[in-house]
């Protein structure tokens, strides 16, 4: 039987977690890469019977992790899959304060993490893979906030908006290949996790927008991370997927 192949960044915690999660079934084979393991996904993956590899990474230096990427994909062969499909989902908020007051380090990872990261793992699975004809998939999980500026947030919107960006232009390199490429940057929707409550305890003078995120929380408008996850991957097995490079889950 043919595998679909999954790889998936920051998927230790948030919507990334809840995308492992609901990918562990015999028929997938998934690698994630994270800064953390999750104990109870290799024992899910146990259980299930599938394969399943995480790696410690630290995506601010993803150099070395596009390189042990490169060699685990090669001996791998396409007639063992039906479908290889990356996910970008780690991404990172450094702490909230205006430009001018940013911290050169923060901001230095906020952007390796947000958008050198996915350019360079996108480039390696893309190399590697070139000659796969099945079916071939990059999700980039981006952001409202790479749509619309918000103040104190220059790293994070930068990174999303250089996302959307950089996969509209990949979506053109795609299309001249024999056996291109499907690639989507998907704003997953406004999401109940670590970043959201990092948002909400911002202070006021250091965030202008705090108000409205904590009324987004009030209102009950987040989606939980499962929640999302579940969109996101409904989304991933659309018939047009790819169609449209820039895309939000709920259009």
């Amino acid at each position: 039987m043919s595998k679909h192949l999954y790889i998936i960044t920051g998927a230790s915690r948030g919507m990334g977690l809840c995308l492992a999660e609901q990918l562990l079934a015999p028929e997938n084979q998934l690698l994630c890469i994270s800064r953390h393991d999750a104990t109870h996904l290799a024992l899910r993956a146990q259980q299930t019977g599938m394969t399943l590899d995480q790696w410690h990474a630290d995506l601010a230096d993803v150099q070395p992790v596009c390189e042990r990427l490169k060699q685990w994909l090669r001996p791998l062969s396409e007639e063992t899959f039906a479908s290889a499909t990356l996910i970008n989902n780690a991404g990172m908020i450094p702490p909230l304060a205006p430009l001018s007051e940013s911290n050169a380090d923060d901001l230095s990872r906020a952007l390796r993490v947000g958008l050198e990261a996915p350019m360079l793992l996108t480039a390696t699975f893309l190399a590697v893979t070139r000659q796969w004809r099945v079916a071939r998939r990059v999700l980039n999980i981006s952001s409202g906030l790479g749509r619309r500026p918000m103040a104190s947030q220059s790293a994070y919107c930068a990174a999303k908006a250089g996302m959307d960006h950089f996969t509209r232009c990949l979506a053109l390199d795609e299309a001249r290949q024999a056996n291109g490429a499907k690639v989507v940057s998907l704003a997953p929707g406004v999401i109940d996790t670590d970043m959201q409550s990092q948002l909400r305890q911002a202070k006021p003078e250091d965030f202008p927008d705090q108000v409205a995120f904590a009324q987004l929380k009030e209102a009950g408008h987040l989606a939980s991370a499962q929640e999302a996850a579940t969109r996101v991957l409904r989304y991933l097995q659309r018939a047009g997927f790819g169609c449209d490079p820039v895309a939000d889950v709920r259009g």
